[in-house]
């Protein structure tokens, strides 16, 4: 299907040409091809390379040792593939959240038989290092601990951007094994992955690649407890995923084209040179931010600085499906509102992957401003 739309959405975003082209090419069958593999290496090569791109992480004698897992599913496979590796029956897991996928980490848990503390923020903030200090020192005052904390790096439903650094520290200081989503932020923006044990991303976001694949970093220290816990399922399990590439043996048949979608972005982003994305990103999240301002919108975040550069939510004041309704039909342009009780009152703008780009943003603040005359 070909058409004018514009789709600024905060995933699944707009898929390039090249990956489009190199996902029509014939398809290898990944369990009896024995050069699917050597390919596969070098795709998990490229992936380990965008998941290290933090400027600040250590340099390469630093370097943490992790492993890269493709899972064959949407990044929400990831979230609940990471609980239920890690959790057993009765296990306390401090789940930290300011918004809709933070407290989804708690559900998971509970669902595997876990006990989820949940310590959360207003999802107009961000997550706060004292207070999960002050939630991990409660615990143990009453004889409780914690082995695993989830928590969202930035929480697309409201646009904002969690500072990990600070509450890695206190998870480090407390030996508490950390499970991140990332989903729509690795490839966008800088993701501390040497600090965090399980670290999550998705096909669909910045990437730019269709829907259908998790992209998980797996710590070396994490694997032991991945391999001791009693997981009862098949496909939402990291621990086959272990040795697949040196027993050139997968769980299940993999998505070969996906794979082939996904390795066309990941040389996309690497031609281009991390450095220069996460600019791209940055640099468009600020005119977008500034056209919003001229417009009298503001951002959903309560202060400007929590909000992510791979997705804008404007605060609406109830007018968002209408809205949403007015760009698609008067500019062919797709844009997304809230989710949850926040569905009529949050307009999302997704300027992440190859939508992260100045005409595109350009092109939908002309037409929002249009809209709001």
């Amino acid at each position: 299907m070909t058409d004018d739309r514009l789709r600024m959405t905060p995933g699944p975003t707009e898929v390039p040409e090249e990956v489009r082209s190199r996902m029509a090419e014939p398809t290898p069958n990944p369990d009896v091809e024995p050069e699917f593999f050597e390919w596969y290496r070098g795709l998990l090569d490229k992936l380990e390379s965008i998941f290290r791109a933090d400027p600040s992480a250590p340099g390469e004698d630093g370097e943490s040792q992790m492993d890269m897992v493709v899972l064959g599913g949407e990044g929400i496979l990831g979230l609940e593939a990471a609980v239920a590796s890690l959790v057993d029956d009765g296990d306390r897991v401090l789940c930290l959240s300011n918004g809709l996928y933070g407290d989804g980490f708690a559900d998971f848990v509970e669902s595997y038989g876990g006990e989820a503390v949940t310590c959360g923020v207003s999802d107009r903030g961000t997550l706060d290092a004292d207070v999960v200090a002050e939630a991990i020192e409660d615990a143990r005052a009453d004889g409780d601990d914690f082995d695993v904390a989830t928590m969202v790096h930035c929480e697309t439903p409201t646009g904002t951007l969690n500072d990990l650094e600070p509450i890695l520290d206190v998870l480090d200081e407390h030996g508490i094994r950390s499970v991140v989503d990332a989903v729509s932020s690795l490839g966008g923006t800088p993701v501390p992955t040497d600090r965090i044990d399980v670290c999550i991303g998705g096909s669909q976001k910045c990437f730019s690649s269709p829907p259908g694949l998790t992209i998980c970093s797996v710590s070396d220290r994490i694997w032991d407890r991945i391999e001791s816990a009693e997981n009862p399922t098949l496909y939402a399990n990291l621990e086959p995923w272990r040795t697949a590439v040196d027993d050139e043996w997968f769980p299940y048949t993999h998505l070969a084209s996906n794979l082939s979608g996904l390795d066309a972005a990941a040389d996309l982003l690497l031609e281009e040179g991390m450095d220069s994305v996460f600019d791209r990103h940055e640099s468009v999240a600020t005119y977008c931010h500034e056209r919003a301002a001229e417009l009298g919108l503001e951002t959903y975040p309560a202060d400007e600085g929590d909000c992510s550069p791979t997705v804008t939510a404007l605060d609406v004041d109830g007018r968002a499906s209408e809205l949403q309704r007015r760009m698609l039909e008067d500019h062919e342009i797709v844009l997304a509102t809230g989710l949850g009780d926040h569905e009529d009152e949050i307009l999302r703008i997704g300027h992440m992957g190859h939508n992260a780009r100045r005409d595109r943003v350009e092109r939908t603040m002309d037409a929002l401003a249009d809209v709001l005359q």
